[in-house]
């Protein structure tokens, strides 16, 4: 056999020794039994972290953030004026947490890792993250969430945080008016007694500004015409109808004749009355007319159903019935002009087998002719 060398010699010393040591260590035994039989717990392996070396093995954190503050005399309050720019946004009060502190964004992630994830992208984080210079440590999460340390302190308690959800328990008040701290006034200026508002609605039942879901407008779907079905399914179930708008087509939204966030109308029309919205795309009926129809100048729906119908040309009802609503037949064959006399009827009738009243009165919304009292011309 050959002789074992100086230097593997003295590698298996040390080996040996290790072990030795390993074998003897409290922490390779666990628990050791002194000789009256009692056990030792205190020399487990946990109990011999220290504070700093739990500190090390947690994510960092921004806990304090507000001491931040005090280094930048130049940033505002937390809960004064309604913020502006982005490097400006304060952070909004949650009356369901008032003692409640700013803890920075860090804390936040080192939870909610996926949220960090799918908003990172997005418009608002972006940009606060890009104002954090002036915002300090609690940019981008507690700037629309509120001040996070009693939610951090107690996650499942609900309300510690401002959630932006249909269910939660932040009123919907609340919720809007953190998004109204930056997106007051402009086409905005009506939210407050608006048909949403008054309906409880708050921002994120129509938008979603943690995911990019839509083109613009940070939407909860991908378009306008979505987001307004969600609601309105009778709505969108007249533009299947024969005669429509050509908002299925992609020609125009809901949002060229409404405004959602509130206006001083009812239906939430951007203009003043439904004549003046009808008249940004049909200007030729808006006249001014030598010989006006009285019922057109009133208002468009006392003929036409704007978002879909199975007649011909948007009305409400077939030619010449929806005339016949108003007019006698003077001066004409003194007979009501009924399905009787379709062309499937039992007395078929030409004037109603062709266009009905139009066939004579072609320019029913108006005349410029001197002989036009009667519409003709």
């Amino acid at each position: 056999m050959r002789a074992i060398s100086p230097f593997c010699t003295v590698l298996l010393s040390v080996a040996l020794g290790v072990g030795g040591v390993l074998l003897g260590s409290p922490a390779a035994h666990g628990q050791q039994t002194d000789p009256h039989g009692s056990t030792d717990a205190g020399h487990s392996p946990s109990s011999r972290l220290s504070q700093d070396d739990i500190a090390k093995m947690l994510p960092p954190t921004d806990m304090g953030a507000n001491a931040a503050r005090e280094d930048h005399a130049h940033l505002p309050a937390i809960d004064d004026s309604p913020a502006t720019p982005f490097d400006a946004a304060s952070i909004p009060a949650n009356p369901l947490a008032p003692q409640a502190d700013a803890i920075g964004a860090k804390s936040c992630v080192a939870c909610h890792a996926q949220e960090n994830v799918q908003a990172s992208h997005t418009l608002h984080v972006a940009s606060f993250r890009a104002g954090a210079a002036n915002t300090g440590p609690q940019a981008a999460c507690e700037s629309c969430h509120g001040p996070g340390s009693a939610h951090a302190k107690d996650p499942t308690a609900p309300g510690l945080i401002i959630a932006f959800t249909h269910d939660a328990k932040t009123p919907p008040q609340v919720q809007a008016g953190v998004c109204l701290g930056c997106h007051a006034g402009g086409a905005r200026q009506h939210w407050i007694g608006s048909i949403h508002q008054n309906r409880g609605l708050s921002c994120t039942d129509c938008h979603n500004p943690m995911a990019r879901l839509s083109p613009e407008g940070v939407l909860a779907k991908s378009s306008i015409n979505e987001v307004c079905a969600t609601c309105h399914q009778d709505i969108r179930a007249k533009f299947n109808r024969r005669s429509h708008m050509p908002l299925p087509e992609g020609q125009m939204a809901c949002t060229d004749c409404h405004n959602p966030h509130g206006s001083i109308t009812r239906p939430l029309l951007k203009t003043d009355t439904v004549n003046e919205t009808c008249y940004t795309c049909h200007a030729e009926k808006r006249g001014p007319f030598l010989f006006e129809h009285a019922p057109v100048r009133a208002n468009c729906l006392n003929c036409h159903d704007v978002h879909g119908s199975n007649q011909q040309t948007l009305l409400v009802a077939p030619i010449p019935m929806l005339c016949q609503q108003c007019h006698t037949m003077t001066l004409h064959p003194n007979d009501l002009q009924s399905a009787a006399g379709l062309g499937t009827g039992p007395h078929p009738d030409e004037r109603l087998i062709g266009r009905g009243c139009l066939t004579c009165h072609s320019n029913i919304h108006g005349s410029n002719n001197p002989s036009g009292p009667k519409f003709h011309k």
